[in-house]
């Protein structure tokens, strides 16, 4: 009888615990799922628009699909210290999406009242990339490779929009997402007149396309790369994967901040499915 009696008791604690992990299952699941119904609705309540049907997703590429920011910022920090012009890492990040040009031209305007000269534009930025050259590895954000293919074989087209001229990286995205990047759905710093936060970057990207605004989302870590997304009128993911903190990236206009590329992977299909029931 006490076997029977204690085995009895197993079974009830057993079912017990199992109906709350149940329940806390459902739970996460529905707030996850309101999560992205809310942004979404806002979205397109903000913008008027009629749905929000993904066939394109335009990726920025430092701090979202390589983990190069930090190398980016300590190079920026050296080669601005060794023309005596005072710069942060923290600087670096909330500029990061600028070209070099007018990162260089914002510090000169604070430190010296006026815009740098073409000749000192050239030599910091050849300082910069020779700070981030030696210093730098080219490290996958991990899971970007899983999501890059995974959202290929859905027949998504892909595109790259990145303020980087730094030719080393990008070389590096066929060597690390073969067969994902085609060179002409590339925006880079050459391409461009404005760099972001300016919508040109994301304008061009969008044309390239041939959708509507609707049809396409951003990937962005960079509070200027979202304002360039927003001002686009793009739907625009924010990846807190630097250490500005999520308050920047919603205060820049991402409609929705998650942690990290490992994050929007497990979440893609619960975000493709709200946007069908929109």
């Amino acid at each position: 009888m006490c076997i029977k009696k204690n085995a009895n008791s197993y079974s009830s604690i057993h079912f017990f615990f199992s109906i709350i992990s149940i329940k806390s299952i459902i739970f996460v699941h529905k707030n996850r799922n309101l999560m992205f119904s809310g942004s979404i609705q806002q979205f397109l309540k903000s913008k008027n628009y009629p749905l929000l049907s993904p066939k394109a997703v335009l990726f920025d590429m430092d701090g979202v699909l390589f983990d190069s920011m930090p190398f980016h910022a300590s190079a920026w920090v050296q080669a601005m210290r060794d023309m005596n012009i005072p710069f942060t890492a923290f600087e670096a990040y909330m500029n990061e999406g600028r070209t070099g040009d007018s990162t260089i031209d914002g510090a000169f305007m604070r430190t010296y009242g006026r815009t740098a000269t073409p000749d000192e534009k050239k030599q910091i930025y050849k300082l910069k990339t020779n700070y981030f050259e030696a210093e730098s590895k080219t490290t996958p954000m991990l899971f970007a490779l899983e999501l890059l293919e995974y959202i290929k074989s859905k027949g998504l087209q892909i595109f790259l929009v990145t303020g980087s001229g730094q030719s080393t990286l990008i070389d590096s995205l066929q060597l690390h997402f073969p067969g994902i990047f085609r060179k002409e759905n590339m925006i880079t710093a050459y391409d461009v007149s404005h760099g972001k936060p300016h919508p040109e970057p994301y304008q061009k990207a969008l044309e390239k396309s041939g959708l509507q605004p609707w049809e396409v989302v951003v990937v962005e870590n960079a509070p200027l790369g979202i304002q360039s997304a927003k001002a686009a009128g793009l739907y625009t993911f924010g990846l807190d994967t630097g250490p500005l903190g999520v308050d920047v990236l919603y205060t820049a206009g991402a409609d929705i901040v998650l942690a990290s590329i490992e994050e929007l992977y497990n979440k893609w299909d619960d975000f493709i499915l709200n946007c069908k029931k929109q």
